[in-house]
């Protein structure tokens, strides 16, 4: 097993794979975004709202996306999404007031619609074709562990970058280049993953009645698409209120690192190095989540780590002015976020129709936008009016009475242990 592991990890393509989730984490503006707004004069709740138009345009976008990849092409979809994504670039660096900000999310939608789910599904392609497919959550934990990696050294080029531009919307230009680089490497991918499951032509109508004859009856894959999203939606939702707070926290204590830099300087560098950490850990979760699966099913976990979220965000609620138990808890959910991310890939690949995979993800992604869409303006108000810390306590109450509507029974079969 262990030199199957090797040969698989030196495969070019693989190799081709990883490189495309590193050079896409290449967000150097990550660590500032809400940040950034705010200082635009863009109150929580409209960053709220611009977030819930982001996952609107997500959700009417992904199933035709994924329609689109399986049927028709998956490289011209993804080369389609990163043309998006650098146009949102663009119109971040020009968003002075919430108009402007709201076309750049609207880009920035189209990106994630025309992306998600549809590279995973050239993986598992890959893989079938290369007769790897007990391997796919070591591979896809290796894949995003090396992207995690990248959101790790983006955090820090982010930090060398905003400290030496004009203005912070130039660190959104800089953003460009990565993603143009991932463009070119999308072309170099083979020919047959490119290829559509089926030559002959066929109307969106007859697409999506496969689709519901694939889905009945599935109830396992319904929970298990459903508390995914609950899942997902809810840490899209929140992960970045940790900027605003560490804006009180620092600013307000007087928290120095480097004392010829002012406050805002030092905010900077700190919050880089922070998401920095974050990503290194969340790396580290990705790369070996396949282990758990050697002690127990995969739904036993995507059940675990929704629990860890409740009470992860429940203590951020309860004790928000405490800085160092804040970031303790954050680092929890990135790493329940990244160990969860690898094992509900492989439970949903046991669970799905394997002609439909694009599409399955797909609408895996756009419940996670429904509920980002539900609760990101939602949390956005109640921060503004009361603070963060009621919306992050209300929020993990949510999440507790949903917990008996997301329960997953357990997936088709067990890994093997690799």
């Amino acid at each position: 097993m262990e030199n199957q592991k090797k040969i698989i990890l030196k495969d070019k393509q693989i190799i081709k794979f990883s490189l495309y989730g590193f050079l896409k984490n290449l967000q150097f503006f990550e660590a500032y975004l809400i940040i950034y707004l705010t200082s635009n004069s863009i109150s929580l709740f409209e960053i709220g709202i611009l977030i819930a138009i982001r996952e609107i345009i997500v959700n009417i976008f992904e199933v035709p996306s994924g329609l689109l990849a399986d049927y028709f092409g998956k490289k011209k979809e993804l080369c389609l999404c990163f043309v998006m994504y650098i146009i949102s670039f663009v119109f971040f660096f020009f968003s002075k007031n919430f108009g402007i900000a709201i076309l750049a999310m609207v880009f920035f939608g189209l990106g994630e619609a025309f992306r998600s789910g549809t590279h995973k599904a050239m993986i598992f392609a890959y893989l079938e074709k290369k007769g790897w497919t007990a391997y796919k959550t070591f591979v896809y934990g290796k894949t995003r562990s090396l992207s995690k990696i990248g959101s790790a050294i983006s955090a820090i080029l982010g930090i060398i970058i905003i400290l030496n531009v004009p203005s912070n919307g130039y660190i959104f230009l800089a953003a460009i280049v990565p993603y143009i680089l991932d463009l070119i490497l999308i072309l170099t991918y083979p020919k047959y993953l490119d290829k559509g499951v089926k030559e002959a032509k066929i109307t969106f109508k007859e697409m999506f009645h496969e689709l519901a004859f694939a889905f009945k009856g599935n109830k396992e894959l319904r929970h298990i698409l459903i508390g995914e999203g609950a899942f997902e939606g809810t840490i899209k939702s929140i992960k970045d209120y940790i900027q605003p707070v560490l804006e009180l926290v620092i600013v307000g204590s007087g928290i120095i690192l480097i004392t010829s830099m002012d406050a805002e300087d030092n905010l900077k560098i700190i919050l880089g190095i922070t998401y920095m950490f974050f990503n290194l850990f969340g790396s580290l979760a990705s790369r070996t989540a396949y282990h758990l699966t050697n002690h127990k099913l995969g739904s036993f976990w995507l059940n675990t780590f929704y629990v860890i979220l409740i009470i992860a965000i429940g203590v951020i609620g309860i004790v928000m002015n405490c800085y160092y138990i804040v970031i303790i808890c954050y680092i929890i959910i990135y790493l329940a976020q990244n160990f969860r991310k690898p094992i509900y890939i492989d439970v949903l690949d046991d669970n799905m129709p394997k002609k439909d995979r694009a599409t399955v993800l797909s609408i895996g992604s756009q419940v996670t936008s429904i509920f980002v869409i539900i609760l990101s303006p939602i949390i956005g108000w109640v921060s503004d009016s009361f603070g963060i810390k009621y919306a992050m306590f209300g929020l993990s109450v949510l999440l507790l009475i949903l917990l008996p509507f997301i329960i997953s029974s357990g997936s088709k079969k067990t890994l093997i242990k690799i």
